[in-house]
């Protein structure tokens, strides 16, 4: 699978190929609402996208015994960028729909950075008292391709009382030597430091396996740094958000911080992803972090904010930091305004309401 990035120059266009999968409950709502917004931030630009739809999701699990068909992964290799609205239905578990789609795009496409933003904009409440919450703005850096959600493991003697389950975490020193660079990378161009989570104290084998090559790394990268335990730092980011800037975790950990973080801003419904290949080598992934949400799925009130903000890290990503910045003065102009933020933000708009704020504040 050659997914390198292929962008064409046509007439004076630069043109990407960008694969879009709705997927499922919500992610029908918010892709589109991205793409309207992308479509209306490039306009009169000599950018453009040349957009094709899969309908790998769910309900093609339930019509057809597959999340996506057996040269899936090879369609998707060809293109520069794939835009995922959300995976998973109530009447199919999710080890299934996740990895029949999300985790197998992952590990094929070596996206082992997992990007996750976290600030509070103008006009949104966080839970925490005001004076605690003011001032974040963070980054995720997760691991994505190993760590704790590796497929090493299983189930014996079902159904029997002696039954036994085991799954094997797997930390390589490439996967771990990797993420942590780029973290460290990352920090450095943010100026605020790096924050190592870890359970070495519990953990005996991978976690201090862990602390030793972010220590190793250091020393290559001038960035004031230190190590926190899982616990310990989930507390910390509760009572003193604003004091992180960059945090590196496994697989495991960036994923519970991910949303620890979203909700001290206020809701998941905001907070965007970006499944990196930082070499360009294969396509990268975008997503909101928010699940299929079949709850509110069909009534109109879906956040599209976390799809939008991913969008603009694919168009950033992809060398046009000037239309990500568009995208965004759109998102914290319609998040200024309880008229255009959905009910998850004490809002009274709705999906449509809000992208159109979005598109109307577009810088």
């Amino acid at each position: 699978m050659d997914g390198a990035v292929r962008s064409c120059f046509t007439g004076g266009m630069t043109t990407y190929r960008l694969a879009v999968i709705p997927g499922d409950g919500i992610g029908t709502e918010v892709t589109p609402a991205a793409l309207s917004v992308l479509a209306a931030a490039t306009a009169g630009t000599d950018l453009q996208f040349t957009i094709e739809e899969f309908d790998w999701s769910c309900r093609r699990y339930l019509d057809r015994g597959a999340m996506m068909p057996e040269d899936g992964l090879d369609r998707l290799g060809q293109f520069d960028a794939i835009l995922l609205g959300a995976v998973g239905a109530p009447d199919v578990p999710d080890h299934v729909s996740l990895w029949g789609l999300l985790i197998p795009i992952r590990r094929a496409f070596e996206q082992y950075v997992n990007l996750r933003p976290v600030r509070l904009f103008d006009g949104v409440t966080s839970p925490l008292r005001p004076e605690l919450a003011r001032d974040v703005d963070l980054v995720i850096v997760r691991e994505n391709t190993e760590g704790e959600y590796s497929r090493v493991g299983g189930r014996l003697y079902e159904g029997f009382a002696t039954e036994v389950a085991m799954q094997e975490s797997v930390f390589t020193r490439t996967g771990v030597t990797r993420v942590v660079d780029y973290a460290f990378e990352l920090a450095s161009r943010r100026g605020r430091g790096l924050t190592s989570a870890t359970k070495s104290n519990g953990i005996v084998h991978t976690m201090p396996f862990w602390d030793q090559i972010v220590a190793e790394r250091a020393e290559l990268h001038e960035v004031d740094w230190r190590s926190e335990h899982i616990d310990a730092l989930c507390a910390k980011l509760v009572m003193n958000p604003a004091a992180f800037d960059v945090i590196v975790g496994s697989n495991l950990f960036g994923d519970i911080l991910s949303d620890l973080t979203a909700a001290v801003v206020g809701s998941i419904g905001i907070a965007p992803s970006a499944n990196l290949n930082p070499e360009g080598t294969f396509p990268s992934m975008f997503e909101p972090v928010h699940g299929s949400a079949p709850d509110i799925a069909g009534r109109a009130i879906a956040n599209p904010i976390g799809a939008i903000w991913s969008t603009a890290m694919m168009v950033d990503h992809l060398g046009h930091p000037e239309v990500a910045e568009r995208i965004m003065t759109g998102v914290a102009t319609s998040l200024a305004t309880p008229a255009t933020r959905t009910p998850d933000l004490s809002g009274t708009g709705d999906t449509r309401g809000v992208t159109e704020a979005v598109v109307a504040g577009l810088g």
